[in-house]
């Protein structure tokens, strides 16, 4: 495979999945620790409390990305800790710049701090200034430094695992009334654009979840399913960034801000970027419910009853061990798909791309084999170039993950890393995917 002069590779993570020193700095409590607390939330009653305790081991952890010969490493910082501290993120940039990383921080993964969810989190449109407020501490202290920044991480999973569902924190659980966390989120990244701006940061981004949306048969009534699904996952998040708009009528009534002032805040939302980030996965097909039939377990979170579109399963060949569809040519649809959609699509960068497979401990070689991980990033590199033949501009693709990690709800189970960490002793080892990753970084020079 060859890729554009220019091309960055990277690998990603998240300040929760793997931090740990839940309390360190002075940090206060996070929705997810507070989400993680509740029985019955997270598989088998795991917490990230320890994670994989990068907060302790990152000098080690910054060497197995920076061998592997990437040019980039997106991380997130945590809010909570920062309100506290940002000392350990001073160390983490000066490690990375020093083993020639260049770092890419993303300025909020999820983790909302407890009190802000206390006074309405994501409902709460004073929340987005709160963002604003830490986006300009956090490039006062790191800014000298950081040139490449990303505002916010998939809203629209935050939006419907977190507060439409109960899935993920902070289990809300108000269906469609969830939209104004949409545009409340979309209103912090465009205050976040508007601070980093001010300090002249550098590159600005955000990292978006895009997947195609496919009618499950030719009836108009799935297709009227999908097209819905569609609007709410997809173009909620992406059009008032890239267009100027929400898609439809529905959603710009129903995100809870009117008139004048909707006008003001899409004007800030839809502020000139650097590059788009694109985190994708797998596809989706949606039908118009059927009576009677049983929608449970078709995708990582069930979609309730009422609700007047109903997921089905993929068609695949193969699945990740999470149960994911295995879909490349999907990349290159729904990456081709934005560039058609938006005319003023700035770069593209793939901001996350993995598989999570249940990878064995390390065997008496001393090595973790992961043959079906290099396939599934081998065959998603390679849609990537397809869609750069096609005319879009992509300018990056960065690992989902450096490391195995703690998964949300799902706990430990899953394993997305290109490095195994045996969460008992904590000891890092790394995949054969890691290996495959660094000849392929080193070949395109």
């Amino acid at each position: 495979m060859r890729f554009p002069p220019g091309f960055r590779f990277g690998m990603a993570t998240s300040a929760y999945q793997i931090e740990g020193a839940w309390d360190a700095d002075g940090k206060g409590p996070s929705i997810w620790d507070t989400f993680a607390a509740r029985p019955g939330t997270i598989r088998h009653g795991e917490d990230a409390k320890v994670a994989i305790d990068h907060y302790h081991r990152y000098a080690e952890d910054v060497t197995h990305i920076a061998e592997a010969g990437v040019h980039d490493y997106r991380f997130s910082i945590s809010w909570p800790r920062a309100l506290a501290s940002l000392d350990f993120y001073d160390r983490l940039v000066d490690e990375l710049l020093a083993a020639g990383v260049r770092p890419v921080p993303t300025l909020y993964h999820w983790d909302l701090p407890q009190d802000l969810e206390d006074k309405g989190g994501w409902l709460n449109r004073d929340t987005a200034h709160r963002l604003a407020d830490y986006t300009s501490a956090v490039v006062l202290r790191l800014g000298d430094r950081v040139r490449d920044w990303i505002t916010m991480n998939e809203m629209n999973v935050q939006t419907l695992y977190g507060y439409a569902l109960t899935d993920h924190a902070p289990a809300r659980g108000l269906g469609l009334e969830a939209l104004p966390v949409a545009h409340h989120q979309l209103l912090a990244h465009g205050l976040a654009v508007q601070v980093l701006r001010t300090h002249d940061a550098g590159a600005i981004g955000i990292a978006n979840q895009h997947f195609p949306v496919h009618p499950a048969s030719e009836d108009p009534a799935d297709a009227y399913a999908a097209e819905m699904f569609r609007e709410l996952t997809n173009w909620t998040f992406s059009d008032p960034i890239l267009l100027g708009d929400y898609p439809g009528e529905m959603i710009r009534a129903g995100v809870g801000t009117s008139g004048a002032q909707l006008d003001r805040d899409l004007e800030l939302i839809g502020a000139r970027l650097d590059f788009y980030g694109v985190n994708f996965y797998e596809p989706t097909a949606i039908e118009a419910p059927r009576e009677g039939k049983d929608y449970a377990g078709v995708l990582e979170v069930d979609i309730p009853e009422g609700m007047p579109f109903s997921p089905v399963p993929v068609k695949s060949d193969e699945r990740t061990d999470f149960g994911w569809a295995i879909v490349p040519s999907a990349l290159t649809e729904i990456l081709v798909t934005l560039h058609e959609r938006y005319p003023a699509l700035p770069p593209v960068i793939v901001t996350e791309n993995g598989a999570s497979f249940h990878d064995a401990a390390p065997g008496d070689d001393g090595r973790v084999h992961d043959p079906r991980r290099i396939a599934f990033l081998d065959s998603h590199l390679r849609a990537v170039q397809e869609a750069i033949t096609s005319g879009v501009r992509v300018d990056g693709f960065y690992v989902w993950s450096a490391f195995d990690n703690f998964e949300w709800a799902a706990g430990y189970d899953e394993r997305f890393g290109l490095v195994h960490v045996d969460f008992e002793t904590l000891a890092r080892t790394r995949k054969d995917s890691w290996f495959w990753y660094r000849d392929l970084i080193a070949s395109q020079r």
